[in-house]
């Protein structure tokens, strides 16, 4: 069975960096894959689409034609786990696990517990005013603990810029994948099948972990809180989330 595993906004399959390997440390039999959303990374061509439900169908067409079939183990960060949780909601027999990392959804959450309100003007300032260095510093201190402090010459940043240069966010699909993830309301009660577990970094300035909180509650999910790490939990404790995901698997079984 695939793990996929899905990016948020504006990132791409480059940016998971190290934690495929981690996560295969931990769970060798692990098969990854990793798919860009529409107008990230190598599909930074592509429009992004203004709905969860359009990244849904984008998702499933690349993994098909990747010769890849359900059902998936999903794992998804941030706007990433929007996708994964429409996914469930949708094609409920095509998720088997969903892991969900520092996510943020209507009705569990308000607008500005889902995007911190203090972040507004640098990113509004961002979306206006571009750059690669500008825009990589700012996702690198509003994301990580670890790596979110003096980046100016941090090699991390120099990678993200390359990135950037590389395979460059159009400023409308920035703007479309945010209009995409402020429109999401995800379901009142979790969608059928898939067991859930949902982790959050207690120290996440981008979003308030209360929201993976509020939604684990609500869904009645298994939730656990890294006391020091971001937004971007892979990034900071790449190995942590592999063990948190390993022992619960372990807490059930699954048949396959």
């Amino acid at each position: 069975m695939s793990w996929v595993f899905l990016r948020g906004l504006m990132r791409e399959s480059r940016h998971w960096g190290a934690f495929p390997d981690q996560f295969r440390a931990v769970l060798p039999e692990a098969d990854i894959v990793t798919p860009d959303l529409p107008g990230n990374g190598i599909n930074f061509r592509q429009r992004s689409p203004l709905s969860v439900q359009g990244m849904v169908e984008a998702c499933r067409a690349d993994l098909r034609a990747r010769g890849r079939h359900g059902p998936y183990d999903l794992l998804a960060l941030s706007l990433g786990a929007m996708v994964a949780v429409q996914w469930q909601a949708s094609y409920p027999q095509e998720v088997a696990r969903c892991v969900l990392l520092n996510t943020s959804m209507r009705p569990f959450s308000r607008f500005y517990q889902r995007l911190r309100w203090q972040n507004y003007p640098a990113i509004l300032r961002q979306l206006v005013l571009g750059g690669a260095r500008r825009q990589e510093q700012l996702a690198l201190r509003l994301t990580s603990v670890t790596h979110g402090g003096d980046t100016r010459d941090s090699e991390l940043l120099k990678r993200w810029v390359d990135y950037h240069n590389e395979f460059p966010v159009s400023r409308m699909n920035a703007v479309r994948q945010l209009a995409a993830a402020a429109r999401f309301r995800a379901p009142a009660r979790q969608p059928d099948g898939a067991p859930l577990l949902v982790l959050a970094g207690a120290r996440d300035g981008l979003v308030d972990p209360l929201c993976s909180q509020r939604l684990a509650q609500a869904w009645d999910a298994d939730f656990r809180l890294h006391p020091e790490a971001g937004h971007d939990l892979p990034l900071d404790d790449g190995p942590w989330v592999a063990q948190q995901v390993a022992q619960w698997l372990a807490g059930y079984a699954l048949p396959r």
